[in-house]
């Protein structure tokens, strides 16, 4: 029972989110501000249990979500013989982009923690 109320918050989140978005003509979709919306939330008790109840039992389904994007995958394999080198220089290219972006958001996150620790108390 506890699960389904933890559900019924994230689906209540993104459709808040969702209204935010189409309301606000935001460039963000509803999920996205559903998720950032949660962040603060994940304060208040009567949230944050049951949002994790359905955390654990989503994440020992994880596997689960992956059926409907291989079928997809199958579905299209014309695409993806058309365009399947194209699609992994995308995927490659992002993927180190991403890691690039984080490795050096990291090294300045530590170096401003480093410099905050060197400076004298005032």
């Amino acid at each position: 029972m506890q699960a389904l109320r933890g559900l019924a918050w994230l689906l209540l989140l993104q459709l808040v989110g969702e209204v935010l978005s189409r309301a606000f003509s935001l460039p963000l979709p509803g999920p996205v501000i559903g998720m950032l919306l949660l962040m603060p939330a994940l304060g208040w008790r009567p949230l944050r249990e049951p949002v994790t109840e359905v955390a654990r039992f989503l994440l020992a389904h994880l596997s689960l979500l992956f059926v409907p994007v291989g079928v997809g995958v199958i579905t299209h394999l014309g695409v993806l013989q058309q365009h399947g080198f194209r699609l992994l220089a995308v995927i490659a290219l992002s993927t180190w982009i991403g890691l690039a972006v984080s490795a050096l958001t990291l090294r300045a996150l530590m170096r401003g923690r480093a410099h905050a620790a060197e400076a004298p108390d005032a």
